[in-house]
């Protein structure tokens, strides 16, 4: 269904087959960030159980709770660049930014056009 992600990518970790819930909107819009950024994306964080969001720190409000984001592994500075240019272009416009890591969501029940950082 999707060119370079596997739904068990988006697995809590306490709930295999959650990814399955993911909103493809945001599967969709990573397909092409990926063709986009032209290497491998590692997903660490997709949908969360309540109980996974709670002892990984997450908001009571995440977005990860209803599908709407993802987190991505950086290995790299120059790489963290390019994948923030690629998620940007594929329609990405709410964004983390963490040392090993970027967060994207496409959730509408937050305010568009943010960045941040962790």
């Amino acid at each position: 269904m999707y060119k370079w992600f596997k739904m068990s990518e988006f697995d809590s970790p306490d709930v295999p087959g959650s990814g399955e819930l993911m909103e493809p909107a945001v599967v969709q819009a990573l397909d092409i960030a990926r063709d986009i950024y032209g290497f491998p994306m590692k997903i660490t964080s997709g949908v969360r159980s309540i109980a996974h969001n709670k002892a990984v720190g997450g908001s009571p409000k995440s977005s990860h709770l209803l599908g709407w984001a993802v987190d991505i592994a950086v290995p790299t500075s120059e790489r963290r660049f390019l994948m923030l240019e690629a998620l940007l272009d594929a329609g990405f416009h709410r964004i983390g930014v963490g040392d090993t890591f970027i967060h994207a969501d496409l959730d509408p029940n937050k305010t568009p056009n943010c960045l941040w950082v962790y």
